[in-house]
């Protein structure tokens, strides 16, 4: 009887969560709708030039940096994550091991708008001595990275903790380094968790919107240099939301449900190429 009725509360909430995202996107569509029959395609997804005042409408260029902050951050975050995880896992010491998971735990609960200061505080001015003005895609990129690394670490821990410890042991017993018990027992059976998890982290990162808002120069251009300052779709909707009108706040609706349909499509990409490792 407990089973059925928790497989009944399961099925009901995800069923809720899957109506709510849907409405979500509905309400979404409805209000960017306007733009979509008024604004040709090829203006607000190709066209880099954004001046509401002017009628340009432009998304491409803020989106490309949405994409590549949030992609740099994952490709700096997912090894060092996986790394920490598996350390932590296999050599920590046990009285070390409990404080650094609680550690991590903190640190994945930081709110983003602190990751910024910090980042304003810290990292600008020391981007700054190499790359001016210091709020740049680097400054973003470095500021998202250290906001999902903990989650990554954790994910890595989670995973590897699920290994039977007859796995290990067995290693153990053909004389395997802790580097060559990872690589060749607990790496291909956690990779797909692992993999899963972590970059379910990209999601995290492209909608991110305080911190990167406060470090990444909000300047609209391709993003062709890591240097250079750039403004994310999230910023730009955090930026302008307040006072647009008309045309220019359906755009916004549009830039938002944009970055959902690109984050959905994203996440269904990476649960199928896990779901084959």
């Amino acid at each position: 009887m407990t089973d059925r009725v928790v497989r009944l509360l399961s099925g009901l909430m995800a069923i809720c969560a899957a109506a709510v995202l849907l409405l979500i996107m509905a309400e979404m569509a409805r209000a960017a709708w306007p733009a979509l029959t008024r604004v040709p395609v090829s203006e607000w997804l190709l066209s880099a030039h954004w001046s509401p005042s002017g009628g340009d409408f432009g998304l491409a260029s803020m989106l490309a940096a949405s994409l590549l902050t949030s992609a740099g951050a994952l490709l700096i975050a997912g090894p060092a994550g996986v790394v920490l995880g598996a350390w932590m896992h296999l050599a920590a010491p046990g009285w070390l091991r409990g404080g650094l998971r609680t550690l991590q735990g903190l640190m994945a609960g930081i709110p983003s708008v602190v990751y910024g200061l910090w980042g304003l505080i810290t990292l600008v001015p020391l981007v700054n001595t190499v790359a001016p003005p210091g709020a740049v895609m680097l400054t973003a990129i470095l500021v998202l990275a250290l906001m999902i690394l903990p989650l990554s670490v954790l994910v890595t821990d989670a995973a590897l903790s699920q290994i039977p410890d007859q796995a290990l042991q067995s290693a153990r017993a053909l004389a395997l380094s802790r580097w060559g018990s990872f690589r060749s027992v607990l790496w291909p059976r956690a990779r797909a968790a692992i993999v899963s998890g972590i970059v379910l982290q990209f999601g995290r990162a492209l909608g991110e919107t305080m911190a990167v808002l406060m470090v990444a120069g909000n300047v609209i251009r391709w993003p062709d240099s890591l240097t250079a300052p750039v403004r994310t779709i999230t910023a730009n909707i955090a930026l302008e939301m307040g006072y647009a009108s008309g045309l220019h706040l359906e755009v916004l609706y549009l830039s938002g449900l944009l970055l959902l349909v690109a984050v959905a499509l994203m996440m269904g990409l990476i649960q199928r190429g896990a779901g084959n490792l």
